[in-house]
């Protein structure tokens, strides 16, 4: 049984599912403890069985899933002691414990939230149900809770529909429906894996500061070792349903026993790495450059030094609101304001920033998805000098195989329906590349290239896993040998281990066929270690470019700073500065003193201040290099 001093214990839980008359076991005799007032963080890949077990907790397993053992939760306002796995998921015990004692957080909000109820109906729902309340009772603690996670304005929020409120607010309010009933353990699945390093920082702090105040436990699902090192008490690594090794987060971090452990903390990028160094990737993919390379090694680097130019893009969205007059426009959203910047050929232009700051609007522009307002942007492969948001017909078409993209979701960016030798032989049929024996020889080449066997080409994409699909996705892209590829966020939905698969594949994929890259994502990390130049974007604009060992450890501008201050890393001796963090504000153009006033706000007033070695910060024209460098 447990122990008194254990808020949560289980012991030799096994959880099995019927699989076409067979059975999978996906956790194999886990055991573990949650202690109250702590967080307990479970840490492991997709797939490892975190997920399933915090679902056996909550008394929510699938009806395909046979558990056995015991999860005996000791409640401390009455201390009586239930095994969870005894109740039945719909009995009445098991839903007095859900919600009111036992609560979670899911990874995703948007689908965790009903689109047809506003957040406040939601969040009391758990009051009306589990306490004697009245719905005016209810309405006020829902806009007591809505405050203490940080909406400013509460009765307005407790009136407002999911798709009003921005990823970061919508987890908020997720935090506030967990916790209404003040629960004793609240289960955070994987709670900032979809933010901005900024929105995450501010989660982290919200659930540490809310733990404390309420006095309850967490366990803390994840597989991001920063967060762990910045939340957690105690740490469980699990790997294919096994506990590997459990105890307090010092010991696991300064004196980690188990290899995969090891393994795990050598796959993530960080900012001490040398000039050179790899990741180390838990499982080595071989791959085979020969075949789609041949003998032409490292053959695209002549020509002029500048691949793309762009200069003075703007792309602004209007709002509209339907009147008694009809439609009104309003002045709209400037998504994009007054951008530039060059990628020369052969090199990794790292673009990063928050959700919302134009990152991926500016991708579509330099792929012709959408067009801007005002700018342009110019090719040049030193055969031909292309206008890329005035050209049409035939050279449009040779453009489109000189720049590719690979897309942030490997799951939605590939048709369900089409196999994989379909998926990868369709860019050379609509460009009329080779017959269908050259085209076969072409993708059995790149499948080579990205270390998947020729036998999957006859596979649909949702037989793969996700670091597969997206090795899919980066073959497709390389199909018609392209100079520049644009890749938008490509390892922010994958793991740790299959994310340092793919960032060296790609990495290896540049040196060989001379690639040139435009990376897009808001994880510092990733980028530090693919790109050669960084841009940091805010609120449409580019505010700092710089070479990457200059602008990751002698940053200027406050945003460039308050960005690099949000990321968790793995390391004890580096927590996150919580209370530096709140008073930044960096985001605000307000707080950018040297750049902006509230009566010069305009992109005319701006210029590049140049502090040498290519590095440029956005200011006031006339701006003194020593007053930027004391910002």
């Amino acid at each position: 049984m447990a122990s008194a001093s254990d808020l949560l214990r289980i012991e030799n839980l096994d959880i099995s599912f019927s699989v076409f008359g067979d059975k999978l076991r996906v956790v194999k005799n886990a055991n573990l403890r949650i202690l109250p007032g702590k967080v307990t963080a479970l840490v492991g890949e997709s797939g490892s069985g975190k997920s399933v077990i915090s679902q056996s907790i909550m008394g929510i397993l699938p009806n395909s899933a046979q558990a056995s053992g015991s999860i005996v939760f000791t409640d401390p306002l009455d201390g009586k002691a239930t095994d969870i796995l005894q109740y039945s998921r719909d009995s009445e015990e098991m839903r007095d414990l859900r919600g009111r004692r036992m609560a979670t957080i899911f990874q995703e909000p948007m689908t965790s939230l009903s689109p047809l109820h506003t957040v406040g109906n939601q969040i009391s729902e758990s009051l009306l149900i589990h306490t004697e309340a009245t719905k005016k009772e209810a309405r006020q603690k829902t806009e007591e809770m809505l405050g203490l996670v940080g909406f400013a304005n509460p009765k307005r929020t407790f009136d407002m529909y999911p798709f009003e409120l921005s990823g970061g607010m919508r987890q908020r309010a997720m935090i506030a429906m967990a916790l209404i009933c003040k629960p004793a353990l609240l289960i955070a699945d994987e709670p900032t894996t979809a933010l901005d390093v900024t929105i995450q920082a501010q989660i982290l702090e919200l659930l540490r500061d809310l733990q404390h105040k309420l006095g309850m436990a967490m366990l803390l699902i994840t597989h991001d070792l920063g967060v762990v090192a910045n939340m957690a008490d105690e740490v469980v690594v699990i790997y294919h349903g096994e506990i590997m090794e459990a105890g307090p987060v010092e010991s696991i971090f300064r004196n980690p026993q188990h290899a995969y452990l090891k393994g795990l903390m050598a796959a993530v990028p960080h900012f001490d790495m040398r000039e050179g160094e790899r990741l180390k990737a838990l499982r080595d993919v071989p791959v085979n450059l020969e075949s789609l390379v041949g003998k032409k090694r490292k053959v695209e680097i002549e020509g002029p030094d500048v691949l793309l130019s762009v200069k003075n893009l703007t792309k602004t969205f209007k709002t509209r609101n339907r009147g008694l007059f009809g439609m009104r426009d309003h002045a709209g959203v400037r998504a994009v304001d007054d951008v530039s910047f060059d990628i020369r050929r052969g090199e990794c232009l790292g673009l990063v920033g928050e959700s919302g700051c134009g990152k991926t609007t500016v991708s579509k522009i330099l792929m012709r998805a959408m067009a801007p307002d005002s700018g342009s942007v110019i090719f040049n492969d030193g055969k031909d000098v292309v206008d890329v948001l005035s050209v049409t017909g035939d050279d449009l078409q040779q453009l489109r195989t000189n720049i590719q993209m690979v897309f942030q979701d490997p799951v939605s960016s590939l048709s369900p329906r089409m196999t994989v030798r379909n998926i990868l032989s369709e860019p050379l049929e609509i460009h009329d590349r080779g017959d269908g024996a050259e085209r076969n020889r072409k993708v059995e080449a790149l499948m080579g290239a990205i270390g998947l066997d020729k036998r999957y080409l006859n596979r649909y994409p949702h037989s793969f896993s996700g670091g597969q699909r997206q090795r899919i996705g980066i073959a497709r892209a390389l199909a018609l040998g392209p100079k520049l590829i644009i890749l938008d966020e490509p390892v922010s939905a994958l793991d740790v281990s299959v994310q340092a698969q793919i960032l060296n594949l790609l990495k290896d994929l540049q040196k060989e066929l001379g690639l040139t890259y435009l990376f897009i994502s808001h994880n510092l990390a990733v980028v530090d270690y693919m790109a050669d130049r960084i841009a940091v974007m805010c609120k449409g604009r580019i505010v700092e470019i710089a070479p990457r060992e200059i602008i990751l450890r002698d940053p200027v501008h406050p945003y460039t700073k308050s960005l690099l201050a949000a990321v968790p890393f793995p390391d004890l001796d580096r927590p996150l500065d919580f209370e530096a963090l709140r008073k930044n504000g960096a985001a605000d153009k307000q707080n950018w003193g040297v750049t902006f006033t509230a009566e010069h706000d305009d992109a005319s007033e701006l210029a590049y201040a140049d502090l040498g070695n290519g590095h440029f910060v956005r200011a006031r024209k006339g701006a003194d290099v020593k007053e930027l460098r004391a910002w």
